[in-house]
């Protein structure tokens, strides 16, 4: 039986009758399928699977040459095997019950917030929420008034303000080059705020070590883009793997991927009109409050912005325009040269191997709408989408893994910042 006569019977009505849709994982496992099986027929495959999200979701497809990952539940897991089985297809099982290891980290990550209560400063020692963060980013202003300035910028769905904080060297010049940098567009994805606090805490703290990258510049951060969603997977393992915001998109269905909704190629390839879908681009391009805000600090600073930044995972990746076609723009040495000094800066580091090169053709699929190509089409010279490492299944590290990716992040970001500042000095 060929792959896609065995996805059609998969995807009978008749298979899944009378199954219960279930948010608790219990039983669900992730499967890692080899990236040597990668044919055309089975990427197809995958991209099939997502349609029948109740029971699958392709968390990775073939990213960058990494293997694809898939999560399935547990009524279909004889189905999934079958389909790799008979298609001669490679796969390990890398979680055999992904509702147990959730559990396992909230308890840990109950016990840790315990332990490690705000204290005016955020560590790597636990994932904190958008309170916290957003009290940080308050008191380091206030502790740094002449170097650290906060912004209200917006508001979420939910009500939930977001606040930038702009770090400079505090000589007070206003005609600074401006890099641009953002967390958690993805609500499931932890480790972006995370390494974006560990950025900031790094350009105030340590201004001895760090001169070169505010000399010239100042960076403007928004550690949080979609705090509704944010917020909603801390509330239990039920909610952990939510991606999109929490807006309403249909009777039905709650939220639009804030990264498919940008007026650059909306709604084409790669993103859904599908209102339950993950990838929804939403009713119209910039209908989420959040990804408004973001177009209107894009637009803000663009007259000065030489980089532009939105930290994701998961991959290992750092990708470059365009995300919306397989062709890529004529600057596209500049790019990969800045993306190159992250890549040399981290393997050095750490050993990790990231991947770099245009967003489609890396990984394979595209992404029409996101918010890279919107700020490099509105005129910042260098953007980029950095997709930090994978966790236990994927979107969730440990606790015990934040110190060393946030750190092995900044090195690569700290890099790719000092060739930016090389290429596009102050004029």
């Amino acid at each position: 039986m060929t792959v896609w006569w065995l996805l059609l019977a998969l995807s009978c009505p008749g298979l899944s009758a009378g199954l219960q849709k279930s948010n608790k994982y219990e039983g669900y496992k992730i499967y890692e399928v080899s990236s040597k099986a990668r044919s055309v027929a089975l990427e197809g495959a995958l991209s099939e699977l997502v349609k029948n999200a109740s029971y699958y979701e392709v968390f990775s497809g073939f990213k960058g040459g990494n293997s694809a990952k898939v999560m399935v539940h547990p009524d279909e897991q004889i189905s999934f095997v079958k389909l790799m089985d008979d298609n001669n297809v490679a796969y390990d099982i890398l979680n055999r019950n992904v509702g147990l290891t959730l559990s396992r980290q909230f308890e840990t990550n109950r016990m840790l917030r315990q332990w490690f209560p705000y204290n005016g400063r955020l560590g790597t020692e636990r994932y904190y929420n958008h309170d916290e963060i957003n009290q940080f980013i308050e008191d380091l202003a206030k502790e740094y008034p002449r170097r650290v300035f906060l912004k209200t910028v917006g508001k979420s769905y939910e009500g939930r303000w977001l606040k930038t904080v702009t770090i400079t060297n505090g000589d007070a010049r206003r005609n600074k080059n401006v890099i641009l940098v953002d967390g958690g567009f993805h609500a499931r994805e932890w480790i972006s705020p995370a390494a974006v606090i560990y950025l900031i805490s790094q350009l105030v703290d340590n201004l001895q070590d760090n001169a070169d990258l505010l000399q010239d510049f100042d960076w403007v951060i928004l550690p949080v883009v979609n705090p509704d969603g944010y917020e909603y997977t801390q509330l239990s393992e039920e909610t952990r793997f939510w991606r999109k915001t929490r807006k309403p998109s249909s009777p039905d269905c709650i939220g639009t991927d804030p990264n498919r909704n940008f007026d650059f190629h909306w709604n084409e390839t790669g993103a859904s009109s599908d209102p339950c879908s993950l990838t929804y681009a939403g009713e119209k391009a910039f209908s989420e409050p959040e990804a408004l805000v973001v177009r209107d600090l894009i637009h803000s600073y663009v007259d000065r912005g030489k980089m532009y930044l939105t930290l994701h995972s998961y991959g290992s990746l750092i990708l470059y325009p365009w995300g919306w076609t397989e062709g890529v723009p004529d600057t596209v040495a500049d790019l990969h040269e800045v993306a190159a000094e992250g890549q040399n800066a981290i393997v050095e580091a750490t050993g990790t191997e990231y991947s770099i090169g245009p967003s489609t053709t890396t990984i394979n699929y595209a992404a029409a709408g996101a918010s890279d190509d919107y700020a490099f089409n509105a005129g910042f010279p260098i953007s980029f989408t950095m997709e930090l490492p994978a966790g236990g299944t994927g979107f969730d590290p440990p606790a015990s893994d934040i110190d060393h990716l946030v750190k092995e992040t900044w090195v690569g970001i700290s890099a790719m910042a000092r060739r930016v500042i090389q290429k596009y000095p102050l004029a």
